[in-house]
């Protein structure tokens, strides 16, 4: 692929499409790019000298070499009929990825939880360590001044995406995986054990020379150990692993533990983001700094000023003794993860869910039930379904609350809309709380116009 061509991205706006344009157009590529909407990120591409249009068009492909689409790009989009009638190659934005990551040492996480998180964490480590990495992130790591850059060094780091498969295309120099649970079957025949077999498949692609690191408080990882090929590095925070982290404190939003490598204790480390999960995540960027060669002074002091993606723990704001914060988590193990994060806080808990998708609110419909003993109130909201998806009878967001009510706490009610969610917290006595929307969707929208409608009231004489 030579530098002087023509890259033309369907669907840009997305944090995946996004940081792969970027790269690309950091790279000396031309670069155009469509979506229905602009944005943040289609925005900063465009400073970056990318053409962004906005809708699609047959002709906003003219003069591309090349076209990469998303996953929520249907075959029948104007412009991906345009490109097969000219013949111009399409790749899906997951094999213009791997392209990166094999052309050069690839750093690929890939795991059910923590993709983004352990990314941000190895990229951030390796930037502080001035070994110059690109990286590709699912989201905004505002300490690193975006979701993607292109660096002078060999190193790529990646999250690498089980949900449809596509980690299978990369053969990376270090294959990280944090662990894994039962997601997105319907993408591998609803059996779980040809998820565990393409996990297996992607730790085993690694290159000579290079490293799988997982973890070890993973039950699936431990199983799947004596079948690796290759090298393995393992972490860990339950008493097992090469690295290992013991004597856990947790702060209000930070957290700290004892580093041991390979038995030997290195120093303390202190991460001012809280959650035991997080420790793990940290273990794992460690674990990658360290077979890289990074002291452990460095890690530490990276450790210390790491700041996380978007969405990933945000406090959006503190006003009147009310914390507000918004997370990703939208699969019951990160939820509960997140719960017991805002748990060491020391505030009382009102958690606001909206589930996405009727076939992933199906599948994890017990779990989801299992996941909110650590809330002191739960709000849960309308199912959010993507265009084309058919609604599963017997599921629902009134269901889930009732099945929540039943297995994990009693103080849950469903409310419908989130202006209707928002109007009870402006009405609710919030002091020396904690409100946390949680979700893959747009619910992150409650919390924000919480702390609008807050600080006017705040401000008033």
């Amino acid at each position: 692929m030579s530098v002087k061509e023509h890259v033309h991205f369907i669907g840009v706006g997305g944090y995946g499409m996004s940081a792969v344009a970027r790269i690309m157009v950091e790279s000396g590529y031309t670069v155009s790019g469509s979506d229905m909407q602009q944005n943040e990120l289609t925005k900063q591409l465009q400073e970056l000298g990318v053409t962004i249009y906005q809708g699609h068009a047959a002709e906003h492909v003219n003069g591309a070499d090349w076209v990469v689409y998303s996953s929520g790009i249907p075959s029948e989009n104007v412009e991906m009929i345009t490109a097969k009638e000219q013949g111009i190659p399409l790749f899906h934005r997951s094999q213009m990825l791997a392209r990166l990551v094999n052309e050069k040492k690839g750093i690929t996480v890939a795991g059910s939880h923590g993709k983004t998180t352990t990314s941000s964490m190895i990229a951030f480590l390796l930037t502080h360590a001035e070994l110059d990495p690109s990286f590709l992130i699912g989201g905004n790591v505002v300490g690193l001044g975006g979701n993607a850059r292109a660096g002078k060094s060999p190193y790529v780091v990646a999250e690498a995406d089980e949900s449809d498969r596509s980690f299978l295309h990369y053969h990376p120099y270090l294959s990280v995986v944090t662990n894994i649970e039962a997601d997105h079957l319907e993408n591998y025949g609803g059996q779980f054990s040809n998820l565990l077999a393409a996990y297996e498949q992607y730790l085993s692609q690694v290159r000579e020379g290079g490293m799988a690191i997982i973890s070890m408080d993973d039950l699936h990882l431990r199983e799947m150990l004596p079948k690796l090929r290759g090298e393995v590095i393992t972490y860990g925070r339950q008493g097992a692993g090469d690295y290992q982290a013991i004597n856990i404190e947790e702060g209000n939003c930070s957290i700290s533990f004892d580093l041991l490598e390979y038995g030997k204790p290195l120093g303390r480390i202190t991460l001012p983001v809280p959650g035991k999960h997080n420790v793990s995540n940290a273990l794992a960027a460690i674990a990658v700094g360290r077979f890289l060669g990074v002291s452990f002074s460095c890690i530490a002091d990276a450790m210390q000023h790491f700041t996380n993606a978007k969405r990933r723990f945000q406090i959006i704001g503190d006003i009147d003794d009310c914390l507000i914060v918004d997370d990703y988590a939208h699969h019951p193990t990160e939820i509960r993860a997140t719960l017991e994060a805002a748990k060491g806080t020391g505030r009382r808990i009102v958690a606001i869910f909206q589930p996405q998708r009727y076939t992933r609110t199906y599948y994890l419909f017990e779990q989801f039930g299992q996941a909110f003993a650590d809330a002191d109130e739960v709000i849960i909201t309308d199912i959010y379904s993507p265009a084309g998806e058919k609604q599963i009878e017997g599921v629902s967001a009134k269901r889930l609350a009732e099945l929540i009510k039943e297995k994990s706490n009693s103080h849950v009610h469903y409310v419908a809309s989130k202006d209707e969610i928002l109007q009870y917290l402006l009405n609710k006595d919030l002091g020396h709380h904690l409100v946390l929307t949680m979700g893959a969707t747009d619910i992150w929208k409650v919390g924000t116009q919480l702390l609008e409608k807050r600080q006017v009231t705040h401000t008033k004489p």
